[in-house]
């Protein structure tokens, strides 16, 4: 008992044992001196029969670990002789036999085999093998079932316990995918769908989580346009990976907008403005500002009459073109130019040849919409006033009256005889009714005269003048005016002042035309 095992081929922990080291040889001859020994002392010692689980022979079970599914395990049994029992040595001599029973105490746990083992020297040493099939524990025993020896065995170092355990499960690689985008598609800017990584594990279970996106690149990342690559990654328990990823395009969704503003709102008729107009144009791209590119589009300030006059704005993006948007503009803030035909503005026409008055009417941008009328206030002789109105143009300007101030006067012809015109001092004595004869072209009536007309006044009696006898005068109480129609001719009759003696004299004729004639006149006692 306690000694080494024997030299024997044998399995330690699946290992094969190939030699029985020396120590085992010196420990049996120990061995057979204390057998020896305790016969001396009148004690009979069995030969041991055990396992190679261990390097001991011992009473105490040995344990075999095994896995459910996992390789058999396999022990070796020997003899360990004892040199008791009376003799010396190994109880197995000449042919004799040892035969023992192996069983397990639960073959739903782990099986044995062979269920029985001959030893016929105390060189063999036979293998068990025991194979897990449950989880637990079961002990491997033996039992004796035929000795032809002399001598007896000690089974108990045979016994071993069995644990087996479940085996770790297996680790099943995750699977990921990228979901809510699709590899390939074009989404609106703004309008991208969540891209979500999904995760099937069968250790882990199944989950969901954010995608991982990258920058947008191309010619307008910039403004959120380009490329995108959304990307799953994940690492199990168990410390295997996956990964996905899915590339799709951003797209700007719409052009740009065109838009203006116009000052005056409107026109004011027939399309034409008749003021100043402002144009401010209006080119917006909220997806893609950093690729808009416009055409046109100069805002504008008409401060001058034009015909319709077109002004555009187009302008493209990452979202394609708009336009071009046109706008026409025409201006006339001019009314027509309206003048007075005829007669002249403050000149002096005889009586009878005064030019027809009229109107023209002109207009040089949006044209003549109504021509100006004429409108002639006095008539005779005398100041007389041609007036234009009512003139206005297709872009609603009115024109303000238009006069010319003209004088219309009698054809006076000067003073007939016995009167003389101009530089004379007619001379006739004083108290005399001189007839004082002028034409008008025809009889103008009597009233031709002006208020407090004819008059006289005194001047000198100039020295250097000529002068000329009045050769007729009339007899007359007073002064009177008359018109001679067989000459044509109108006679003032003008009474004179016997105190006028010796002294000179102007004669005025003022007509209601406004117009002045003078004589100069001496006279004598």
């Amino acid at each position: 008992m306690g000694g080494r095992p024997p030299a024997c081929p044998l399995t330690r922990g699946g290992r094969n044992m190939h030699k029985v080291p020396m120590w085992k040889k010196a420990a049996g001859l120990t061995a057979a001196a204390a057998t020896l020994a305790m016969v001396g002392a009148g004690l009979a010692v069995a030969d041991n029969v055990s396992n190679n689980l261990d390097g001991s022979v011992d009473a105490v079970a040995e344990t075999m670990p095994l896995n459910v599914g996992g390789p058999n395990g396999t022990t070796q049994l020997f003899v360990v002789p004892q040199n008791g029992d009376g003799k010396f040595g190994c109880n197995l001599t000449g042919s004799t036999t040892l035969v023992i029973a192996i069983s397990s105490s639960d073959t739903s746990v782990a099986t044995v085999s062979p269920s029985s083992v001959t030893f016929g020297s105390c060189g063999d040493a036979p293998t068990l093998t025991v194979t897990p099939q449950s989880a637990g524990s079961t002990t491997i025993s033996a039992t004796q079932t035929s000795n032809t020896t002399a001598g007896s065995f000690d089974l108990a170092p045979v016994a071993f316990t069995v644990n087996v355990t479940a085996p770790a499960p297996a680790n099943t690689a995750p699977q990921i995918s990228v979901s809510g985008v699709t590899a390939g598609a074009t989404y609106d800017k703004g309008a991208v769908p969540a891209a979500m990584c999904e995760v099937t594990d069968a250790e882990d279970g199944n989950f969901s989580f954010l995608a991982t996106l990258s920058a947008v690149t191309g010619t307008y990342a910039s403004d959120g346009i380009g490329e995108q690559t959304a990307s799953c990654s994940y690492t199990d328990a168990g410390d295997l990976t996956a990964a996905d990823s899915v590339v799709y395009s951003i797209i700007d969704p719409s052009p740009p907008v065109i838009s203006y503003t116009l000052t005056p709102s409107s026109p004011a008729s027939s399309g034409w403005y008749t003021s100043d107009v402002t144009l401010a144009w209006s080119v917006t791209e909220d997806e893609s500002p950093n690729s808009l590119v416009k055409t046109g589009c100069a805002d504008q300030n008409i401060t001058v009459d034009q015909f319709s006059t077109d002004y555009s704005c187009s302008a493209n993006s990452a979202g394609g073109s708009a336009g071009p948007v046109t706008v026409s503009i025409q201006r006339d803030a001019t009314a027509p130019v309206v003048s007075v035909t005829g007669p002249g503005d403050g000149a002096t026409y005889l009586l009878g040849a005064v030019p027809v008055a009229g109107c023209t009417t002109t207009d040089a941008t949006s044209g003549v919409a109504t021509d100006a009328t004429v409108n002639v206030t006095g008539s005779g002789v005398g100041a007389q006033t041609a007036t234009c109105t009512g003139a206005s143009d297709n872009a609603g300007n009115t024109t303000p009256a238009v006069s010319a101030t003209y004088n219309v006067v009698y054809n006076f012809a000067g003073f007939f005889a016995p009167v003389d015109n101009g530089g004379v001092l007619n001379t006739a004595k004083a108290g005399s009714a001189i007839p004082v004869k002028f034409s008008l072209s025809g009889d103008q009536g009597l009233s031709i005269m002006a208020a407090g007309s004819p008059s006289s006044r005194a001047i000198n009696c100039d020295s250097q003048l000529a002068t000329d006898a009045i050769e007729a005068t009339v007899t007359a109480g007073s002064s009177s005016l008359s018109y001679d129609s067989t000459a044509g001719q109108y006679v003032y009759v003008w009474k004179t002042d016997k105190a006028w003696a010796s002294s000179c004299r102007q004669l005025t004729v003022k007509l209601i035309d406004g117009t002045s004639h003078t004589a100069n006149f001496k006279f004598t006692k």
